[in-house]
């Protein structure tokens, strides 16, 4: 599994689909991962916009990161007050 030929979303299945050269494949449920991790629509955006703008960062995250961590780093909560 060294040499990746793509990353890309599937919005058929909702996963992110990573095709190697040796002919295996990665896909990793979105849906899934948002349940696990994002507390917040803040979260749960911020995961949207990876995968969607940079699914290679989004893949790198979940497979080698902290995703919670750098989900409570990256967003602010802010509740509304009255």
């Amino acid at each position: 599994m060294k040499t990746l030929l793509s990353c890309a979303y599937n919005m058929d299945n909702c996963c992110v689909e990573l095709k190697f050269a040796n002919g295996s494949m990665i896909a990793i449920d979105t849906i899934a991962v948002e349940n696990e991790v994002a507390d917040n629509l803040y979260q749960r955006s911020e995961l949207d916009y990876l995968i969607y703008n940079d699914p290679i960062g989004y893949t790198n995250l979940i497979l080698n990161g902290d995703p919670v961590k750098y989900l409570k780093t990256i967003t602010v909560y802010k509740p509304f007050e009255n």
